[in-house]
């Protein structure tokens, strides 16, 4: 059957993949199950309960919630129902939480357990538009989710035709769904999608791997993310099975009992993974020691083509006795993986495949439904440190900047209420620009080298594109977070944020004493051995991009805390002025002298916008 429309995804299934386990969630009791008729009886329940309670086409209606199977249900049941879905991330501040549920105009929010109620509950009663709140989980106070439920089953025949009449009238191009970016600076923007935008990518992304009926998946991150949500519908259109995991503490023990073939995932995931593996690795008896790491150098010597036979020799019997385990760890049946929402390191990209876990990169943006481009799991369509060929029926050229644009069927209806910022990013020929920098190898692959809005000029006029250096700095098991500095200065540094879990190990190692991780940074030999990572990376620049100071901090960035965004971009502004006396003392410079800069800067920015445009 055709499918034009996300909710059409479920015919799809019951037509032509039927089976016991289309979701898979995990409670106290372990793990449960739906069928394709549970999901197909659920979603309709949604639709005729919330009707019955008075809920209308066009009503904005939102979720906040930690992955599990009956967000789909609300998912697909706002959607065949004509009404928006406003998914949120269960991550954010209050602040945030008011601004977007104000401005999307929400009738009632559906949130998954007290945590996130105590977060909501203190603007609730300011949000004008808000009749309801319901709870998956139990909440004292709160509405449960089964209410919807019941609601539906006792109203199926009274709504069953009113469902269909909307069903019907429902167009692909219709908006189905308000996503809010999460920004690195200022509000939030809700990104218009249509049912178009995300299936013409479902359709677009089908042919990146083999798999599909009798297949299984597990989904971690969260699903309010246009990236995890695509690949949601991706994996149902497929006929995959799809299991659900609410908590990012016990993805590695879910991943083992679940053995899936294929699941999504970040970069620093993925980074993770590999850090506790070479800290597991580190503490091996002598021999094992040895044996492990002259697989993991192997490894990171990996190539997808063009291999020896004698590398090929080693590289099985590297397999054999230490790559195995890696596979183990994921359940063995793993068959890809793919990574999106930021630059995958080089290094994990070669090691994973060596290790028989294929990581395939993607990139795309919200406003692009999202993917543009993805490496496919085929050999010749693939190149390492790029983001592969770009999708079908999706057009992208470079802009004289480098700026990437993008023009297709996946590209977004608009900004929710902000048709000026809308036409900023959409030109009159179609393009959106993507506020990334990049390239075409090859004629067909996509390497991304930064964001446009990121890179900064120092005083000698030599540009800095932060984020490949911010990379090459996270390479090393010394350092967690980098954040490259130096706009208008002259010269480029970072504040560093350690991997403290390695670092604690190392001083342990070499018998440095220390209070807390305050005095800790503060050691000559912590200082000096973090310079010596910093100066491996700077080998490897140009002159004017080398880092020629940093400075330690004891913080431990996060979305939580406010240095990184729900998709763990670092949020400049706010760590530059959160270390804005750090900043000035690496450039020694004072607030006094700060401010007259600032008043400079002003100044010149007013009068060049006051200049005519040619």
């Amino acid at each position: 059957m055709e499918v034009t429309r996300t909710f059409d995804i479920i015919e799809l299934n019951l037509k032509q993949y039927p089976r016991d386990d289309m979701y898979g969630g995990r409670n106290d009791g372990g793990w449960y199950t739906y069928s394709t008729e549970d999901v197909a009886n659920h979603v309709n329940w949604v639709s005729y309960g919330l009707m019955a309670m008075g809920y209308k086409q066009g009503d904005k209606i939102a979720t906040i919630s930690p992955n599990k199977p009956e967000w789909n249900f609300v998912d697909m049941g706002l959607a065949q129902a004509g009404m928006i879905h406003v998914p949120v991330y269960p991550t954010i501040g209050t602040d945030e939480y008011a601004y977007i549920l104000d401005h999307a105009e929400v009738k009632a929010i559906i949130l998954g357990n007290k945590s996130i109620y105590n977060k909501v509950k203190p603007i609730a009663d300011n949000l004008k538009n808000l009749k309801d709140i319901f709870s998956f989980e139990p909440v004292e106070g709160v509405r449960d989710f089964s209410e919807i439920i019941e609601a539906g089953k006792s109203n199926a025949d009274k709504y069953a035709d009113e469902l269909k009449r909307i069903k019907g009238s429902i167009r692909p191009e219709d908006m189905v769904t308000i996503i809010y970016t999460s920004g690195t600076t200022g509000n939030s923007k809700g990104v218009m999608l249509s049912h178009n935008n995300l299936i013409s990518n479902v359709k677009a992304t089908v042919g990146a791997h083999h798999m599909g009926y009798g297949h299984k998946a597990v989904s971690f991150l969260p699903l309010c993310h246009v990236y995890e949500r695509m690949m949601n519908y991706h994996f149902q259109y497929k006929g995959i099975s799809i299991y659900y995991i609410d908590n990012m503490g016990i993805i590695a023990e879910c991943i083992r009992e679940v053995k899936p073939n294929l699941f999504t995932t970040v970069p620093r995931l993925l980074e993770k993974i590999y850090d506790n593996i070479i800290t597991k690795g580190k503490s091996l008896p002598l021999i094992k020691r040895l044996i492990f790491f002259w697989a993991v150098n192997l490894g990171l010597k990996y190539k997808l083509k063009g291999k020896s036979v004698f590398y090929k020799l080693k590289l099985s019997i590297a397999r054999k006795l230490v790559f195995s385990k890696w596979r183990e760890a994921l359940g063995n049946n793993v068959e890809a993986i793919v990574s999106g929402g930021a630059a995958l390191q080089n290094r994990l990209e070669r090691i994973f495949w060596a290790a028989g876990l294929p990581v395939l990169q993607g990139y795309g943006l919200t406003e692009t439904s999202p993917v543009i481009a993805v490496n496919p799991l085929r050999l010749d369509d693939i190149k390492f440190e790029t983001v592969g060929p770009v999708v079908e029926n999706v057009e992208v050229k470079i802009a004289d900047d480098g700026e990437i644009l993008c023009k297709g069927p996946n590209v977004m209806l608009g900004y929710y209420k902000a048709p000026e910022l809308t036409a900023e990013v959409i030109d009159s020929e179609g393009f959106f620009h993507t506020g990334d920098i990049g390239v075409i190898e090859d004629g067909r692959f996509l390497r991304i080298t930064d964001r446009k809005k990121e890179m900064f000029k120092l005083s000698a006029g030599k540009y800095i594109a932060p984020q490949p250096i911010e990379n090459k700095l996270k390479e090393s098991m010394f350092i967690e977070q980098a954040m490259v500095i130096g706009e208008n200065e002259k010269f480029a540094s970072a504040i560093i944020s350690p991997n403290f879990t390695y670092l604690h190990d190392w001083c342990s190692e070499h018998k440095i004493h220390f209070r807390d991780n305050k005095e800790l940074i503060e050691i000559p030999e912590v200082i000096d051995r973090i310079a010596k990572e910093v100066n491996h990376v700077n080998k490897s620049l140009g002159e004017h991009e080398q880092i020629k100071r940093f400075r330690l901090i004891t913080d431990e960035w996060s979305p939580q805390t406010g240095e990184l965004s729900p998709t763990l971009k670092l949020r400049r502004n706010i760590i530059a002025e959160k270390y804005k006396d750090i900043i000035a003392d690496i450039y020694m410079r004072s607030d006094k002298e700060q401010g007259v800069i600032n008043r400079i800067k002003n100044g010149i920015s007013s009068i060049l916008k006051g200049l005519p445009k040619f």
